[in-house]
């Protein structure tokens, strides 16, 4: 019975890591979203981000998880932002340091613009367990567009984050 029950776990593991490593999530559409976020962390996302902007997806964008000693004058000049652009609709968030942190720092955010709609921005690994967060932080009404950063993930960082997310799942319904 025991070895059963192993196997049955076992089986429901590799299902789950195949399921999350080969269905990973896509960029979205066009949608337009009240806001829009970048959870840093993974090339791509911060110009995936501006780029909501640029095209009218978004009217701002908050960058979650800004390292401190990065000045606003040096992340213009890194993703050639204008002064007008950077001073009307991005906002450097220096407050995170994980993706539990940037979700709180997001919600925050969220709440001073009064914000109904966000559109995630973060690589297609991190896409699951990011959202994850998001939901658990923001209020169940607020609209979350997944906009995944298409990668190409070593086994490794799929092994890693879908433990992650594992945890991550298995703690929030412990919470509740």
């Amino acid at each position: 019975m025991f070895r059963r029950f192993i196997s049955l776990v076992a089986l429901a593991w590799l299902l789950g890591f195949a399921w999350f490593a080969m269905f990973l999530p896509q960029p979205a559409g066009d949608a337009r979203t009240d806001a829009a976020v970048v959870f840093t962390g993974g090339e791509g996302r911060i110009a995936r981000g501006l780029d909501t902007i640029a095209r009218k997806q978004a009217p701002r964008l908050l960058v979650s998880g800004v390292h401190r000693e990065v000045k606003p004058v040096e992340f213009r000049a890194e993703y050639h932002i204008s002064a007008a652009r950077m001073a009307c609709c991005v906002t450097l968030g220096y407050e995170s340091v994980d993706t539990r942190a940037n979700a709180d720092e997001t919600a925050r955010w969220l709440a001073r613009h009064k914000a109904k709609s966000v559109r995630l921005v973060t690589s297609d690994w991190h896409m699951r367990r990011a959202a994850l967060e998001l939901e658990h932080a923001v209020p169940a009404d607020l609209v979350i567009v997944r906009d995944a950063v298409h990668t190409e993930p070593s086994l490794s960082i799929l092994f890693k984050e879908y433990h992650k997310y594992l945890a991550r799942c298995l703690a929030q319904l412990w919470e509740t």
